[in-house]
């Protein structure tokens, strides 16, 4: 157990990871690096996967997007993801998906860490998708399709060219300008990775001769992305985008043609593109290939499909990985989230000194 120690003022401290700190943080280790360390963190977790008490995520949907709460814990920890994904919010100069979450000591309910989850979420997104593809695509796949060229684009990219020595990126979004954005990202960790990218004009044009087919597409609606006629014997697929009810990017036949693996089958029934399949519809969840209790890609020639909507383990696995980061390079503020009482019993007492306090304030004020 962990208790968060008093400070001189007499109280509790609780870790704070900012937005603008954890960007500092991923500039100091290097994005790459960072990526690296929460794939370790996330395959090590989900190498333990009957210790954590999993549940689906819960949501509150409305006309214009969807609001999640993520949890998971094992015996020690508890932690939980706050998440949105309201595909219009860019025409209000919001971000289409923003996030933050928290880390607290499952013996006391003490909460250790509040941390941004929007950068996070991003990082453990991609390193989530590297980590099946390792497990699922063909050991030699150098070639991806990115569809979709939006915010969480460039950090799919990055992951892949690290973890799969992926050397050719074909992208393709139905706004050029977001197509233009990720190559100018892209540019000098093309140089790096002595890898290319090209702008394509179609889907199909993206898609074809490629190892790796990744979509993350936002439009909350049922649409049909990559249809199943696109699809090539030994191709690797990430359906990364489609994470809600109502909300898929490929057709029945897609998913017919394939081996799927989720991640926790009884969420992904319910917002991943295995919504649109039938209830006894095979499909194998990742930690049993990671743990060796089911195979991954059985032939090269197999089509393999991660339908991936996020899991809440993620989350927890990519939280502790900053959080250990921040603190290692300076980065962590402290925040008065729990009071600290002289009598637990006696909360009414912050109340008490409070006015107390205001009270002589006022007195002073009056005499001076």
């Amino acid at each position: 157990m962990s208790i968060p120690q008093r400070q001189s003022a007499g109280q509790f401290q609780t870790d704070f990871l900012s937005a603008s700190d954890a960007a500092r943080l991923v500039a100091r280790v290097g994005i790459t690096k960072v990526l690296r360390l929460i794939t370790e963190a996330i395959e090590a977790d989900f190498g333990r996967w009957q210790d954590f008490d999993k549940s689906a995520r819960t949501a509150a949907h409305s006309p214009s997007g969807v609001i999640e709460l993520m949890p998971v814990a094992d015996a020690q920890d508890y932690a939980f993801k706050y998440v949105n994904g309201h595909p219009l919010n860019p025409s209000h100069g919001l971000p289409t998906v923003m996030a933050f979450g928290a880390l607290a000591d499952v013996a006391t309910g003490m909460p250790r860490v509040v941390s941004e989850l929007t950068l996070t979420t991003a990082l453990r997104t991609a390193a989530t998708s590297a980590m099946a593809a390792r497990h699922l695509g063909r050991a030699n796949s150098r070639s991806m399709a990115l569809i979709g060229n939006g915010s969480q684009s460039e950090f799919q990219a990055l992951a892949f060219m690290e973890l799969l020595g992926v050397s050719e990126l074909r992208l393709f979004d139905i706004d050029p300008a977001s197509s233009q954005k990720l190559l100018r990202n892209l540019q000098p960790f093309l140089l790096q990775f002595s890898a290319t990218a090209i702008i394509c004009t179609s889907v199909q044009d993206a898609v074809a001769g490629t190892d790796v087919v990744t979509t993350v597409t936002a439009d909350k609606t049922r649409a049909v992305i990559v249809a199943g006629h696109l699809l090539e014997p030994g191709m690797h697929i990430n359906a990364v985008g489609g994470d809600c009810p109502g909300k898929t990017e490929f057709d029945a036949p897609a998913l017919q043609r394939a081996r799927v693996f989720v991640e926790y089958e009884p969420q992904t029934r319910i917002e991943g593109e295995l919504q649109q399949m039938p209830a006894d519809f095979a499909v194998t969840e990742l930690w049993r290939v990671l743990q060796g209790k089911a195979p991954g890609r059985t032939a090269s020639e197999q089509i393999t499909l991660f339908d991936s909507v996020g899991f809440a383990l993620e989350d927890y696995s990519a939280l502790r990985t900053m959080h250990s980061l921040a603190r290692q390079f300076g980065l962590l503020s402290q925040i008065e989230l729990v009071p600290a009482l002289t009598d637990p019993k006696d909360l009414f007492a912050m109340v008490r000194q409070a006015t107390s306090a205001q009270t002589m304030s006022l007195v002073e004020r009056k005499t001076a």
